[in-house]
């Protein structure tokens, strides 16, 4: 039996009340940042929040998630589709993979339509340096409706 890859999901603190459920059903399918693993065995190993503006919780949250055998950290899509959308994303990025030599990816589901909307409709992520961080969650209009 291969050893599966060992993922961890930190999620904005906006959404500390999330279950996860939308992260959790991407992972099951493949869906959005997850389609990375398509064939692939992976576990999730560990899930928190940032701990709020301008988040606390990235200094050490990594560090236990790496204990627990963590390859891979997703900045779940929270951080891209709240309002702003959160402007510490490659700082976070930045420090957990220099700090802690882990990949870092931003996205975990895909990015429901309504978000896609609004964020499109505001300019949100018309410079280029958006491309970057919401083009594996960005997926197909149908893929998108169905994480409304």
């Amino acid at each position: 039996m291969k050893t599966p890859r060992k993922i961890g999901i930190i999620i904005c603190d906006r959404w500390r009340r999330c279950a996860g459920g939308k992260c959790l059903r991407a992972l099951k399918e493949r869906e959005g940042a997850f389609a990375r693993y398509e064939g692939l065995e992976v576990e999730l190993a560990g899930y928190t929040t940032c701990d709020g503006c301008p988040g606390g919780n990235i200094e050490y949250a990594p560090a236990e998630m790496k204990k627990n055998g963590v390859e891979v950290v997703h900045l779940a899509t929270g951080f891209l589709v709240g309002y702003p959308p959160c402007p510490y994303i490659d700082e976070f990025k930045a420090f957990v993979e220099e700090k802690y030599g882990m990949e870092v990816v931003v996205g975990t589901h895909p990015i429901p339509q309504n978000y896609y909307d609004t964020h499109r409709n505001l300019g949100t992520w018309d410079l280029p340096m958006w491309d970057s961080k919401i083009g594996e969650t960005v997926t197909t209009e149908s893929m998108r409706r169905q994480y409304d």
